[in-house]
């Protein structure tokens, strides 16, 4: 039945609650989600999420929006709206496939909450999915060779005139970014090597249980290992002229993740209880040839708008992309990197692309929850030299 509660007139910017947000556990490349359509990934993690929130029917959903990158093959063709029908939803909620690169699901929950500011939806889902196993990062660039282009940028006249035809990739980006901030590979291993530390801690303490819809028998992170500096040390480097190696980048990952967004009038109407809000959304870019360094301005421009600083922020969410994004991070806001990334990083638990967003979101929420912080920001840096900001405040 329809709530008695009639839907209210949009006079200004509404509240945006945070019902729940899941996730599957992260399968390393060739695992045990390799196999697994991502089509029926994504229902999985939807099914999930509704069967934690039964207040909430599909048919009562405004708008799905899924994160994906490399859409194509079995991601392509809107996955988002094909991973909803999977499920067995309502043909009449409509869904999205957005691409942001890294940050794609985290847009995703951008575009949910801004949906509710505006007024023009009460319910959302912001979900993401990714198979890496299946579609190898960057199939969609490679596949535009076959047009006769190399690049989806260089050689686009725009393009050349303004940045020439240097190599821009993720790798070159992080290398620029060590050089600059002055990141040894040791200061990088340190950090990776913490970051599995912390990510096989929080998996043998159960942190991680609350958050992970399992998908079959599978209901824990692949990605985490046991290593060492000794072993980090004696990896060659990915390319001549760089000292990064494997063990310094994201792992190639398989996984999906869903987060559930409401206006007030949607929790009195269903009698729901939020377990956040969300305060700020917003996105900034940087230099594209460093690609990721954009979390720095990013992240400032949504401190100032919101008046808080890097103090007043409990818990701190950055994709672990490349170790000197992080390092970079905590190195210019000045952050206590206790507070980066307490349950380990992308390094060791993996990161799934399009599905990474709202996947670091479910465990922003759930530390801030473990820990009683009040403060949640979740960035990530994004191909093309962009980044997302999400900052949310725990409730309860």
């Amino acid at each position: 039945m329809p709530p008695s509660i009639p839907r209210p007139a949009v006079t200004q910017a509404r509240e945006v609650f945070v019902v729940d947000a899941v996730r599957t556990a992260i399968g390393k490349r060739g695992g045990s989600l390799a196999g697994i359509h991502p089509a029926d990934l994504g229902a999985t993690i939807l099914q999930g999420l509704f069967a934690r929130n039964t207040a909430v029917q599909p048919a009562d959903i405004d708008e799905v929006f899924m994160g994906c990158v490399d859409a194509i093959g079995p991601q392509a063709g809107n996955i988002g709206r094909t991973a909803w029908l999977a499920a067995g939803y309502p043909e009449e909620v409509p869904a999205a496939t957005v691409d942001r690169q890294c940050g794609s699901s985290q847009l995703a929950i951008g575009l949910a909450a801004k949906s509710i500011m505006a007024g023009t939806a009460e319910l959302v889902v912001a979900a993401g999915v990714q198979n890496m196993s299946a579609i190898p990062i960057s199939s969609a660039m490679l596949a535009g060779q076959q047009y006769g282009f190399e690049s989806p940028f260089i050689g686009a006249e725009g393009w050349d005139a303004r940045y020439g035809t240097q190599e821009v990739s993720q790798f070159r980006g992080a290398q620029l970014i060590a050089e600059k901030w002055g990141i040894s590979r040791e200061d990088m291993e340190q950090w990776a090597l913490g970051s599995h530390n912390r990510a096989r801690a929080a998996i043998a303490e159960g942190r991680f249980d609350n958050e992970i819809v399992p998908v079959g028998e599978f209901k824990t992170d692949e990605g985490p290992r046991e290593t060492s500096l000794e072993k980090m040390a004696g990896l060659k480097p990915l390319s001549e002229g760089s000292f990064l190696t494997a063990a310094l980048a994201s792992q190639i990952s398989d996984g999906a993740s869903a987060t559930l967004l409401a206006s007030k009038w949607a929790v009195e109407a269903y009698g729901l209880t939020p377990r956040a809000r969300i305060i700020h959304v917003s996105a900034r870019g940087d230099d594209p040839v460093y690609m990721l360094s954009a979390p720095i301005p990013a992240t400032r421009y949504a401190l100032e708008a919101t008046g808080l600083t890097i103090d007043d922020i409990d818990v701190v969410e950055i994709n672990e992309a490349m170790a000197s994004v992080v390092l970079s991070w905590i190195q210019e806001l000045g952050a206590d990197p206790a507070k980066v990334n307490p349950n380990g990083g992308a390094i060791a638990l993996g990161h799934p692309l399009g599905a990474t967003g709202a996947k670091l979101f479910a465990t922003l929420l759930n530390e801030l929850e473990r820990t009683g912080g009040r403060y949640g920001l979740l960035t990530m840096c994004e191909g093309g030299g962009t980044a997302d900001v999400t900052i949310i405040e725990r409730l309860g």
